[in-house]
């Protein structure tokens, strides 16, 4: 469903499993400043809300959006997050190059979830102006940054069901 006919920021609470016993990474970038951090306080506030500690939350910035999947990787391999939520923001241009930058950034972020076996939300906004990306990061159409919070707590819970990988011998 197109986010401009929801608020990103609905979900039934109840259908979410405590977070207290998880540990989460978030990489957000600095470019778009006053979107990515809005997204990165839904994040926050929305991971404390269902239990995790400050403790358990590791954040890192980085400048851009390009920079996000070496970011994630960076707080990943040294924290060991059960998931890692990357937020920015790429905003149509003149050009291309959110094109570019966008098919880039969800493509090595998908491939860092199934190197690592572990949950990497994509919260990038790709809007086409700033008013659609300040209606997605607080505004009118909720926080995405509240969305990837959520869905990073989901995908943790679901990713406990999974069978450990098999080494190929029998013990």
């Amino acid at each position: 469903m197109a986010s401009y006919l929801k608020n990103l920021s609905d979900y039934d609470a109840d259908t979410v499993p405590s977070a207290s016993d998880m540990k989460f990474g978030i990489c957000v970038a600095d470019y778009h400043q006053e979107i990515t951090h809005a997204l990165l306080r839904g994040a926050y506030e929305k991971l404390l809300q269902h239990g995790c500690s400050e403790q358990q939350i590791h954040t890192i910035h980085v400048p851009g959006a390009y920079e996000l999947p070496f970011g994630a990787q960076i707080v990943y391999d040294k924290h060991l997050p059960d998931a890692v939520i990357t937020l920015g923001c790429v905003i149509k241009g003149e050009t291309s190059h959110d094109q570019y930058i966008n098919q880039s950034v969800s493509m090595a972020i998908m491939q860092l979830g199934l190197r690592y076996s572990k949950p990497f939300v994509f919260g990038l906004l790709t809007p086409n102006t700033e008013e659609q990306a300040l209606a997605r990061a607080g505004g009118q159409h909720g926080n995405k940054g509240v969305e990837a919070a959520v869905t990073a707590i989901k995908m943790v819970h679901l990713n406990s069901y999974r069978e450990p990988k098999s080494t190929g011998f029998n013990l």
